[in-house]
């Protein structure tokens, strides 16, 4: 693994690949709502269902959240034409990519966990 850290630099002015990461998903509502759209079925889920499943979240919030990740090009937005109107969010190709790094994470989270006991 290359890692450059900075000498006496400010590691936010650096270009870092961690910190890229983590403005982009290191909200504290952003992994839940990317783990639950990958983690069902259909691989898509509606903006009611995503405010259910994300417990705690204001609607306000996941409205930012959503539309930040889509900004970023992590889930796709697709409205239907209905009363009322149905919002479905689902991972694009960018979004999918990251499914097998958060798993990681879980599995290593998992251990530290258990191993805490």
């Amino acid at each position: 693994m290359d890692i450059n850290l900075p000498g006496d630099e400010n590691i936010y002015d650096t270009e870092c690949p961690i910190l890229y990461a983590m403005r982009i998903i290191g909200q504290k509502w952003k992994l839940p709502i990317l783990w639950y759209i990958a983690d069902t079925e259909k691989k898509t889920m509606r903006y009611k269902e995503l405010e259910r499943r994300v417990v705690g979240i204001t609607a306000t919030m996941l409205t930012k959240c959503l539309r930040e990740l889509e900004a970023d090009g992590l889930i796709h937005r697709k409205q239907y034409s209905t009363i009322p109107p149905t919002v479905e969010y689902s991972l694009t190709e960018r979004g999918m990519t990251l499914i097998p790094a958060l798993e990681s994470v879980y599995k290593w989270a998992e251990k530290q966990m258990s191993a805490k006991k």
